[in-house]
């Protein structure tokens, strides 16, 4: 999948420039700069940092978790998760379209792991090949892990049924193996189930939190597991080089994020949906559809436009409307706390004037 290169908003030619390529480009609340600049450090790599162990505290206990690992990116969580959890030569399963499948399995060869994809819908493994799959066979490199990915990036944002998640787990403990919730987005499943994460991480050993998406930090993950995956997770962070030392400066601007950001994530939700609705009404019968979405990611199928995702992407550049494309025939907005009503107007406007141009509006 080919990322759209930066477009410098000055170079723009447009009043209104609407950025939908992700939720990573919000930019931290003047409340976190405060935290920030007051924050306690120390260096977390000798003694620690009070600021980084009062955040890897708040997450671990938000997520019904011993412990907490502060680390640079969500990636890097989620390897160390694996890490902590498997045995070289050994099997990670995981949904076909899963991130840590499609994008950061590069990691599997510095484990020496299999990353083994299991079909699904929306995102959700099909339950019975995932049983068989962990079924032990003489012929079969043993299952050292479990991966869900919840909301699910690839399948538009969709969020795992609770009793999905369940299930897994389930099959999981009776195959003696550990579960790990890659949560990037998880404060955005939790707002979609209306539930405590807590209540989606109790089906995991181990649950990853990005906190420089939907919740406005500038950078930073955390991982929450046991105190002892979390020690060999430690070690691991070290070995890997993503040790950092007066990292209560970021830490800082995480912990206000905790405290603030959840709570206003639905209405991401709701311009999504807003944003979707109003692109599908342009028009009968419509040479593309968007998505239904459950969080804040609308996928827009345009294949049937003539044009290529790409070719989409530039053109809506071209009108203040920033997006990115996902395959050669989706282009991918994710609504965040930077859009607003105005700029769900301006974006539809952009996706008629692009129609327009083609002659399919």
């Amino acid at each position: 999948m080919q990322d759209f290169p930066i477009f410098d908003s000055r170079h723009a030619h447009h009043a209104r420039l609407a950025d939908l390529r992700s939720d990573t480009v919000t930019r931290p609340t003047e409340a976190m700069y405060a935290c920030m600049r007051e924050a306690p450090v120390g260096d977390d790599g000798l003694d620690g940092d009070p600021t980084v162990h009062a955040l890897e505290t708040a997450v671990a206990a938000m997520l019904g978790k011993d412990a907490g690992l502060y680390v640079p990116t969500c990636t890097m969580a989620n390897l160390l998760a694996v890490l902590a959890h498997t045995q070289r030569h050994e099997q990670v399963l995981l949904e076909s379209s899963a991130h840590m499948f499609t994008t950061e399995r590069g990691g599997s060869l510095l484990a020496g792991l299999a990353y083994t994809p299991i079909e699904g819908k929306a995102g959700a493994m099909d339950l019975d090949r995932l049983e068989a799959a962990v079924r032990p066979g003489s012929h079969r490199i043993r299952v050292g892990l479990i991966a869900m990915e919840t909301s699910h990036n690839n399948a538009g944002g969709a969020v795992l049924p609770l009793a999905h998640m369940q299930g897994a787990h389930q099959i999981a403990r009776g195959a003696g193996v550990s579960v790990h919730i890659d949560g990037a987005r998880l404060m955005n499943a939790a707002a979609a189930l209306n539930l405590p994460a807590a209540t989606l991480a109790q089906h995991a050993e181990s649950v990853s939190l990005c906190l420089s998406k939907g919740l406005s930090a500038p950078v930073g993950a955390v991982l929450a597991a046991s105190d002892a995956a979390i020690a060999r997770a430690r070690a691991y962070r070290k070995m890997l080089g993503g040790t950092q030392r007066q990292a209560g400066i970021m830490a800082a601007a995480g912990l206000e994020a905790l405290r603030t950001m959840s709570k206003r994530l639905a209405d991401d939700h709701a311009k999504a949906r807003v944003l979707s609705t109003r692109l599908n009404a342009l028009g009968a019968p419509l040479p593309f559809a968007a998505g239904e979405p459950q969080t804040n990611i609308v996928q827009v199928h345009v294949g049937g436009t003539g044009m290529s995702s790409h070719q989409w992407v530039k053109a809506l550049a071209e009108l203040g409307v920033l997006t990115r494309p996902w395959g050669e025939k989706t282009i991918r907005c994710v609504t965040h706390r930077h859009i607003d009503d105005a700029d769900i107007s301006h974006t539809v406007d952009a996706f008629a004037q692009v129609l327009e141009k083609q002659g399919q509006a």
